[in-house]
């Protein structure tokens, strides 16, 4: 079992009309043992910017507070928020870094840039990037998550339509996954804020 899967995980970044989401499931295992239903794997770095990250449990929490601080200093010295496109060249900067050790992560970046238009990237654990226009995905069962993305996906699709898209996307996807699962969490990005909605999911 490669070091990744270890704890399991399921993220998918969408685009729609003027908005973006991101959903991923709640639950945290070593290998096949459950621990947790309720580990965070998805992170608001600001009002149009989530960042959700797939992997080593561990490695997901210390990349979260690195991001934050380095939001913050760039945010102090700039005196603007960072958009998508520069926090997606930031994480991947900081994952090259450490390429002889890496952080065991792969990123989903969701987001509005400066024009309102949806914004998605995913990278491996040494940052290098794929962007898209429809969706990304990442996790144990990337597999099935490209499936039914590719399946139930729409261009254009309104905030109401993009939530039922990708929630019945990430839950038919976990169903089928012995490491990821037990209910999730969508966040959907609009230019009025982020609406947040958790998920009940199969909790066997």
């Amino acid at each position: 079992m490669s070091i990744l899967e270890y704890n399991g995980a399921a993220i998918i970044g969408m685009s729609g009309k003027n908005c973006v989401a991101i959903a991923s499931d709640n639950r945290l295992g070593i290998s096949y043992q459950t621990v947790a239903m309720d580990f965070q794997k998805i992170f608001q770095m600001n009002d149009s910017l989530m960042v959700g990250l797939a992997g080593l449990a561990s490695d997901v929490q210390t990349l979260d507070q690195l991001l934050r601080f380095r939001m913050n200093l760039y945010e102090l010295r700039e005196e603007r928020q960072m958009t998508p496109r520069v926090f997606t060249n930031l994480l991947s900067t900081m994952l090259y870094e450490k390429r002889f050790g890496p952080y065991f992560c792969e990123p989903v970046i969701a987001g509005l840039d400066e024009e309102g238009k949806p914004f998605l990237s995913t990278m491996d654990l040494i940052g290098a990037q794929a962007a898209a226009k429809d969706f990304v995905v990442a996790g144990t069962c990337d597999g099935n998550l490209y499936g039914m993305c590719e399946t139930l996906y729409k261009p254009d699709m309104e905030e109401e339509e993009l939530f039922e898209t990708i929630a019945q996307a990430l839950l038919a996807s976990v169903d089928r996954d012995a490491l990821s699962g037990w209910g999730g969490v969508v966040h959907v990005i609009t230019e009025k804020g982020i609406v947040s909605r958790e998920l009940k999911g199969r909790q066997d």
